[in-house]
């Protein structure tokens, strides 16, 4: 029965390939070779043209594709474009405030500056600015906190070990032993002591090659020509930046709106035969909150997928959070289906930046990370990282931190900053007009507002004099608790004035935002998102820009004395 159904299977298909084959002689009958072809060639043009825009559509999404040409048209254009002008002079403005009377150097000095000279306008230099990063009213950013002993230990290390470089592992092998020490140390603080990684310039040099060394894997081992990466959209905008350069697709998921945590049957749904990666964050940088790492490695063993953690922020945090006396959900390489995880050692390890380090489970994956050049004229290249050469004095301040601190100076730290951070989350909680997001699990507090633009809190908070780490989607800030943070009163001054900030607002909910504060509100609005890129842009422009030196009446410019 099963032999004859296939057999009539086969006369059905032959019988359909026939009638094709008498509508195409029809449609050719009388017709000229030149038009067979002809009509061939646009054919196959018109199918490559569909298949090009359905590909952008997909890739760039429909919404997207519509924005760009409707900023086509003439007078939108216009428009558009003195818009974002006026934004640009708004922004170069704001980074310009505060050094309208510095002296911009533009040019080598003609003769060179004695060392005094140069060293007292290195102190000037770090006197610009208006926030006090050193007295705790900054968000992250600076880590340690005020040890001098710590601070003088660096510049000596550094000092010694300024000009070595790893790329030459024969000529500096104390800094090749430095590293690989690094890594073995940070890799048993994740319950992996095998050791498998490398030290890199950062957090996103470190999720970029763990990018790389996926995709690589994927080609390689299993065949995907196209992989696609499933991170949660909470993850780090690193692992974007890194699937823009490495073409790898990106699938973002949504998260839990009461958990912030990334929702797992979304992840589960997004997941197919092109799937090179999936990631988790511990915690995620917006929000502070752990994603449910043992739900993403028990996707990432169902469907043969590697599990990567992003531990960037919290990696010197985590690992010490249970002796300090804080739970957390499992996390680390004791978690089955974890295959890799990142952590920065310029963040809470205290080494100056920039230091970070990327673990692997499987020595394969490592492999797959490096590049390596064989038939080069030059000699056989090859590197682990995504730089050649390195100061090996990065390598050598960040050994030095972490013997410097030891388990027990870094379960010290953890314990006084997840102390501060668990503190300050219940004096915002009990503030009326806003919250806080989620269930921050480590030293980050993200806080939002459902009676008020919360745009205008951080805005004066800013007037305060703190410097805080601005969110979108939904709309809220975050403070980043430090070292800083630790020392008497600044916990309870950032609570005071959070609620100092709150009340006056509430005696006005319905007022719009001013100042730069309402670009990043407006931009939440815009539906095209290039423009937003075209802000950011002008962001990054304005950053390297400098007040032209006004002519002298000889021609010449000022002069710094050297």
């Amino acid at each position: 029965m099963f032999r004859k159904d296939i057999m009539q299977d086969i006369f059905n298909i032959q019988e359909y390939l026939e009638q094709v084959k008498t509508y195409i002689n029809g449609v050719c009958k009388g017709r000229e070779p030149w038009e067979i072809i002809l009509i061939t060639l646009l054919t196959i043009s018109a199918c490559y043209l569909v298949n090009r825009i359905i590909s952008n559509l997909l890739d760039d999404g429909i919404k997207a594709t519509f924005w760009y040409y409707f900023r086509k048209l003439p007078f939108i254009k216009q428009t558009v474009e003195k818009k974002i002008k006026a934004t640009t002079d708004v922004i170069e403005k704001e980074l310009l405030k505060g050094v309208e009377n510095k002296i911009f150097l533009q040019s080598l000095p003609k003769k060179s500056w004695n060392v005094n000279n140069i060293l007292k306008e290195i102190d000037n230099y770090i006197s610009f600015g208006k926030f006090s990063w050193t007295d705790g009213f900054v968000s992250g950013a600076f880590y340690p906190g005020n040890d001098e002993t710590l601070e003088d230990l660096m510049q000596q290390v550094y000092r010694k070990t300024a000009y070595t470089n790893p790329l030459h592992p024969d000529v500096f092998p104390g800094i090749r032993i430095m590293e690989a020490e690094i890594v073995h140390i940070v890799s048993t603080l994740f319950n992996a002591p095998e050791g498998i990684g490398t030290v890199t310039t950062g957090g996103t040099e470190s999720i970029f090659l763990v990018c790389k060394a996926y995709r690589d894997y994927a080609r390689h081992e299993k065949g995907i020509k196209e992989p696609n990466m499933v991170i949660p959209v909470t993850a780090h905008a690193a692992f974007d930046k890194a699937a823009q350069l490495l073409k790898i697709r990106v699938k973002h998921v949504k998260y839990d709106s009461d958990s912030m945590k990334v929702n797992i049957r979304a992840m589960k749904r997004v997941i197919d035969r092109n799937t090179c990666m999936l990631v988790g964050s511990a915690p995620a940088f917006p929000h502070g909150c752990i994603d449910d790492i043992e739900e993403i490695a028990k996707l990432g063993l169902k469907y043969d997928v590697p599990v990567h953690v992003d531990c960037c922020l919290g990696g010197f945090l985590v690992p010490f959070m249970k002796k300090a006396g804080f739970q957390l959900p499992p996390f680390d390489f004791s978690v089955n289906g974890v295959t890799s995880i990142s952590c920065d050692t310029h963040k809470y390890a205290f080494a100056p930046k920039g230091t970070s380090v990327i673990l692997y489970k499987h020595k394969i994956h490592r492999h797959y990370q490096f590049s390596v050049t064989t038939d080069w004229p030059g000699g056989i290249y090859g590197t682990p990282n995504l730089s050649g050469s390195r100061s090996g004095g990065l390598i050598a301040t960040c050994w030095a931190s972490l013997l410097y601190h030891g388990e027990t100076g870094y379960v010290e730290s953890t314990k006084k900053i997840i102390t501060v951070t668990r503190y300050i989350e219940k004096g915002l909680k009990e503030i009326d007009g806003i919250f806080v997001f989620g269930q921050p699990n480590v030293s980050v507090i993200a806080v939002g507002s459902n009676v008020f633009d919360v745009y205008r809190l951080s805005s004066a908070l800013t007037e305060k004099g703190w410097n805080l780490n601005i969110l979108q989607f939904p709309p809220g800030f975050h403070i980043c608790v430090t070292m800083q943070h630790t020392y008497p009163g600044v916990a309870d001054k950032f609570i005071s004035h959070v609620k100092e900030c709150t009340a006056v607002i509430l005696k006005d909910p319905v007022s719009c935002t001013t100042g730069t504060a309402a670009i990043y509100g407006m931009a939440q609005q815009i539906p095209d998102r290039s423009l937003v890129g075209e802000i950011v842009w002008a962001y990054l422009d304005a950053c390297y820009s400098i007040k032209k030196n006004e002519p002298l009446e000889n021609g010449t410019t000022k002069e710094i004395k050297s």
